[in-house]
């Protein structure tokens, strides 16, 4: 049995995320800093008969998503799909003309250091078994900058160059990165945009392995 690493989880996409990689057989890891948050999560999955586990982790602090995803290997079986998709802190989204080069830590310790710390957690394992899928979801600034969020725009450019470059550089591996770009909000109930057709499209990224950057819906004009 592999196991389905979620860093950023929380009560929409990624627990619909969770439901629809745990209804396919795999064991579920679930990393957020909050314990009590992970416990209610866990209890849903566990539940719906989705062997789950809860790992605290802090996304700025690179030494805790190591610990967790290492952890979640030696707990649940090898991590053989990575989803990296926590929601960006609102105090990164100034507008450009009032953003300084400090305000620049956090967002790329978000959204570049951290996936690098967290790929290069779970690839000796993705390696082992001989096949793997790394899998980036990003609001439409990261191909689209927007001078109103001007912290995200910059950061999300440097996820999704990292992530398209391993995309190219593990292809001969066996191990698949792909993009999903949801241009606006996540909302119940929507066509393109639910957390349930949105977790379909992630686990048919993971299936298909077809091209790197897809789209939710298009971006609008």
């Amino acid at each position: 049995m592999t196991t389905f690493a979620l860093i950023g989880a929380g009560p929409g996409l990624g627990l619909a995320a969770a439901r629809r990689f745990g209804a396919a057989g795999h064991t579920v890891a679930l990393l957020a800093r909050d314990r009590v948050h992970l416990d209610g999560l866990v209890a849903a999955l566990d539940g719906e008969r989705i062997k789950a586990r809860g790992y605290t982790a802090d996304v700025l602090d690179p030494d805790s998503l190591t610990r967790a995803l290492h952890a979640a290997g030696e707990d649940l079986g090898p991590v053989e799909i990575l989803q990296y998709s926590p929601v960006p802190r609102a105090d990164f989204m100034k507008p450009v003309l009032e953003t300084t080069a400090a305000d620049l830590d956090a967002p790329l310790a978000f959204s570049v250091k951290a996936p690098v710390t967290c790929v290069n957690a779970v690839l000796p394992g993705m390696r082992e078994l001989g096949r793997g899928t790394l899998l980036f979801v990003n609001g439409g600034s990261a191909v689209r900058p927007k001078p109103s969020v001007a912290g995200t725009s910059i950061a999300f450019a440097g996820e999704s160059a990292y992530a398209e470059m391993l995309h190219t550089a593990l292809a001969p591996e066996n191990i698949h990165a792909a993009q999903l770009i949801v241009p606006g909000a996540i909302r119940p109930g929507s066509e393109h945009s639910s957390p349930e057709v949105l977790a379909e499209r992630l686990y048919a990224l993971h299936a298909e392995r077809d091209g790197f950057r897809h789209y939710a819906e298009p971006m609008p004009d």
